[in-house]
């Protein structure tokens, strides 16, 4: 019983609905009772509640003519008298002012306006008095997601003792999956450090020490090969957790320039890379340069790899600056154009290294690209081949 009466009396959400729609209600009749009928401004009205009575019909109160009356007279006529006395008192048509009301068609045209006008502001009011927690937990969790498992980062934390008990209850469990999500991410980038630290090293002595053997041994050359695939797997993994460190500065950066250099260290390599210069080829853009260089970078080994040539272009369209890369390749099937940003994905399953990546250039890419507000998709070009589009707000 006692724990039942708590539970009503507690603030919760229930509660508060409840009291807000019966509150509209009572206060729009009462209101549209008090303009319609004028109750409220009334001058005329007596002081307090007057009862008013049904309404009779006029009764003959007059006594029966007397014996002796005048000759002629009918029976149960009134006697006649001078004007005014009490025998020429007959009973009339009733006062004007009695009897109901006539119909006045604007005042419930009136009474149903302010209903109306009253009901919509408060229904207003409260959507937003309701809905107010939500907002906050949909801005906390915008904000946890670009701060959890970030060093020296501030975790967004909601007020456990304001609102009603299921407000309460939620900002509990979302300050506790918070600071879970916060330790979870550190741990990992913790294990990856140790890893890398543990796995290179020797892997390092182990390349060293096979080069001493002589390098025209083929087996020699394969288990160089080896290590150097096995030390790119392990830089493509901890290149997943590297932004989770101290973010790098956002700063104005000449993108087309960027972007012609790193083609230009592409052809020097041998690589068959175009860079096509727009009119407008100052095309400047705030963005982490060392994370759009890796992007990029990402983008046109894709490319030179499984496209054969390459051309890249920088172009300003409105409010963005767009990077495109296009190749001579065969595309990719529609169904998988968004399943190859995924991690470990690969469309070549043997997971030969000699024909594929190790599937994570594409993912480090759009995650590098989301980390400074651009955006990173992939379509196939009509006249055949793939497009991969670099989309930065200018």
């Amino acid at each position: 019983m006692i724990r039942g009466l708590r539970r009503w009396c507690a603030d919760t959400l229930f509660k508060r609905l409840f009291l807000l729609l019966w509150a509209t209600l009572v206060v729009s009749h009462l209101a549209a009772f008090s303009v319609s009928t004028g109750w409220l401004w009334r001058t005329d009205a007596p002081a307090g509640p007057m009862p008013t009575l049904p309404s009779l019909p006029p009764m003959d109160l007059e006594p029966p003519p007397m014996a002796g009356g005048p000759p002629g007279a009918r029976p149960g006529a009134r006697p006649e008298g001078p004007p005014g006395s009490h025998a020429d008192r007959r009973p009339g048509p009733p006062p004007a002012g009695d009897g109901p009301p006539p119909e006045r068609p604007h005042l419930l045209v009136l009474d149903y306006g302010v209903r109306l006008l009253l009901i919509g502001l408060c229904a207003w009011w409260g959507a937003r008095w309701l809905s107010a927690p939500v907002r906050r937990l949909v801005e906390a969790s915008r904000q946890l997601g670009a701060v959890v498992g970030r060093p020296g980062a501030t975790l967004p934390r909601l007020d456990e003792a304001r609102g009603t008990v299921e407000v309460r209850e939620a900002a509990h469990v979302f300050n506790e999956m918070a600071q879970q999500l916060d330790e979870s991410f550190r741990h990992r980038g913790l294990l990856m450090a140790a890893i890398s630290h543990d796995l290179r090293t020797p892997l390092t002595r182990i390349r060293l020490r096979l080069e001493s053997l002589g390098p025209e041994d083929d087996r020699v050359r394969r288990c160089v090969a080896d290590v150097t695939e096995m030390d790119t797997l392990l830089e493509d993994a901890l290149a997943l957790f590297r932004g989770l460190g101290t973010p790098e500065p956002t700063q104005p950066t000449d993108i087309t320039a960027l972007v012609e250099s790193l083609c230009d260290d592409a052809v020097e390599l041998g690589q068959p890379v175009s860079f096509q210069r727009a009119d407008d080829a100052a095309a400047t853009a705030p963005a982490q340069p060392v994370a759009l260089r890796r992007v990029v970078g990402n983008l046109l080994s894709n490319a030179v790899r499984y496209g054969g040539r390459v051309e890249v272009a920088v172009q300003r369209q409105g409010d963005q600056v767009v990077i495109t890369v296009d190749d001579e390749g065969p595309g990719i099937p529609e169904q998988a154009l968004k399943a190859v940003f995924e991690p470990f994905h690969r469309l070549e399953s043997s997971r030969n290294r000699a024909s594929g990546g190790s599937g994570l250039g594409l993912y480090i890419a759009r995650d590098l690209a989301q980390r400074q507000g651009a955006s990173v998709s992939l379509s196939n070009r009509p006249q055949g081949g793939l497009r991969a589009e670099v989309r930065l707000p200018a």
